[in-house]
C-alpha cells in the first residue's frame, strides 16, 4: 500500500425524516441560500419538509441547477448570494446541485472576487463558506467529498475541482429517491460502479482491505439494480442500499492507500460535455472499451473482479476477457447503450475530443500511460454497434 491520510470531516446523517434536523446541523444564525435543480423536490415533498425545518432561518432560494452544472447559471447564484450576503449553503437536490453549490460556496469566500471559471481553473480553491446538503438522487458521491464537476457552455468544456471544505453535512433521506425516473436511476447505478471501479481497476496486490471492499460494493449494485428499475416500486431495505453504496463509493474510503486510474471520467466527461450526453451513460459507453484497450495492463485485476464479482471460470485469460463483458453486459441491462453509435454520437465527436487531450497534454490511467494516442484507440473501440 501507498502511504496514506484518511480524513473525511462530512457528518452522514441517513435515514427516513432525518430532514426535521437540519436546524441542529446548520450553523446558528446563519443566512441560507437555498439551491435547487429543475423542481422535483416539490413534487416529491422535499421542499415542504426543508423550508418547515428551516422556518426559523433566514432563507434565499435559487432555482435552475440543471444537469452537469453550468458555470454561466452558477454565476447568477453567486450573485444573488453575494447581494443577499448569505453565509451558508444549503444544495437540495442530486449530485449536479451539490456540485454546483461547491462553487457557489467557493466563490462566496473568496477575495478579490473572480469568475466563477477561473476558480475551476484553479484546480483547488483556496477558500469556501461552509455548506451542507439533502441529497436526492444517489450517483456522484459529492455529499461526502471535496470533488466538483461544472460545465462551461460558452467552451464546450466540463472540468473538475477540489474544494477547501467538505460538505458540513449531508442528509440522505432515502425516501427522496422513491419517485426518480428510471433512465436516471440507471444512469446513477452506471456512476457508481464506474467510481467503484477507477479505484478497483488497477494494481493487483495493493489492499486485501481495499479490494474486498470495493468488490462488495459492485456487488451490491448488481443485486439492487433489478428490483429498483422494477415497474413496481424497489424495498425499502434495497433503496437503503442504494443510497448508501452511491456514498461510499466516493468518499476515500476505499481509496485508502491504493493507486486510481480516473482515465475513464475524464474521457466520459468530455463526451457529456460536447454532446449532453447524461454523466454515467457515458462511463458505461467508455468503461468496456478502455478495458478492451488496456486489456495487457489490467488482465490480472479483471481476472480477479469476474470471479469474485461475476463468478467466472476458466484460465485468467479467459476470465479477463469475459469479466469486460459480463460488465458490458450488466450496463446494457440497465438500458443504457455501451457503443457511441447506440448512443447516436457522431463520430466528429471523437477527433474533437482526441484533439483535446492532445492541446492538453494530460497523461491517464494509473501509470500515466494514456496519451491523446490512447484516447482515440478507447474511442475507436467504443464506437461500433455490438455485433
Amino acid at each position: 500500500m501507498t502511504p496514506f491520510t484518511f480524513y473525511n470531516p462530512t457528518r452522514l446523517v441517513f435515514g427516513r425524516g432525518r430532514i426535521a434536523e437540519l436546524p441542529q446541523l446548520i450553523p446558528t444564525g446563519a443566512k441560507v441560500l437555498l439551491t435547487f435543480g429543475g423542481g422535483s423536490v416539490k413534487r416529491n415533498g422535499i421542499y415542504d419538509q426543508v423550508k418547515a425545518a428551516l422556518a426559523e432561518f433566514n432563507t434565499v432560494e435559487f432555482w435552475g441547477i440543471e444537469q452537469n452544472p453550468k458555470v454561466e447559471t452558477l454565476e447568477k447564484a453567486i450573485e444573488l448570494g453575494r447581494q443577499e450576503g448569505v453565509t451558508f449553503v444549503l444544495s437540495v437536490g442530486g449530485g449536479s446541485v451539490l456540485d454546483g453549490s461547491k462553487l457557489i460556496a467557493c466563490a462566496l469566500a473568496d477575495a478579490p472576487k473572480k469568475p466563477a471559471w477561473d476558480l475551476v481553473l484553479e484546480r483547488r480553491p483556496k477558500n469556501s463558506i461552509d455548506y451542507g446538503s439533502v441529497m436526492t438522487l444517489p450517483a456522484t458521491g459529492s455529499e461526502m467529498n471535496d470533488n466538483s464537476v461544472i460545465s462551461r457552455l460558452e467552451t464546450d468544456e466540463k472540468l473538475s475541482f477540489v474544494t477547501p471544505k467538505f460538505p458540513l453535512f449531508s442528509i440522505l433521506d432515502p425516501d427522496a429517491v422513491k419517485s426518480l425516473p428510471k433512465h436516471q436511476i440507471a444512469a446513477s447505478l452506471a456512476d457508481i460502479t464506474a467510481h467503484t471501479l477507477e479505484q478497483y481497476m488497477t494494481y493487483p496486490g495493493q489492499s486485501r482491505s481495499m479490494d474486498r471492499w470495493a468488490e462488495g460494493l459492485l456487488s451490491v449494485v448488481r443485486e439492487v439494480a433489478p428490483a429498483l428499475l422494477a415497474e413496481s416500486e424497489a424495498p425499502e431495505d434495497i433503496v437503503d442500499d442504494y443510497m448508501l453504496s452511491a456514498t461510499l463509493a466516493l468518499n476515500d474510503m476505499i481509496a485508502m492507500g491504493v493507486v486510481q486510474d480516473w482515465a475513464t471520467h475524464a474521457i466520459g466527461h468530455e463526451i457529456t460535455a460536447l454532446t449532453g450526453t447524461a454523466h454515467g451513460a457515458s462511463l458505461a459507453i467508455v468503461y468496456p472499451a478502455l478495458l478492451r484497450a488496456r486489456f495487457n495492463s489490467k488482465a490480472a485485476k479483471l481476472a480477479q473482479m469476474g470471479r469474485r464479482v461475476f463468478n467466472l471460470e476458466g484460465t485468467d485469460t479467459e476470465v479477463a476477457t469475459q469479466a469486460i463483458d459480463a460488465l458490458e453486459a450488466f450496463f446494457a441491462s440497465l438500458g443504457l447503450a455501451t457503443r457511441l453509435e447506440e448512443a447516436e454520437i457522431n463520430e466528429t465527436v471523437d477527433a474533437r475530443i482526441v484533439e483535446r487531450f492532445k492541446t492538453r497534454g494530460w497523461k491517464l490511467g494509473e501509470k500515466r500511460d494514456i496519451t491523446h494516442v490512447e484516447v482515440a484507440e478507447i474511442l475507436r473501440l467504443a464506437r461500433p454497434r455490438k455485433a
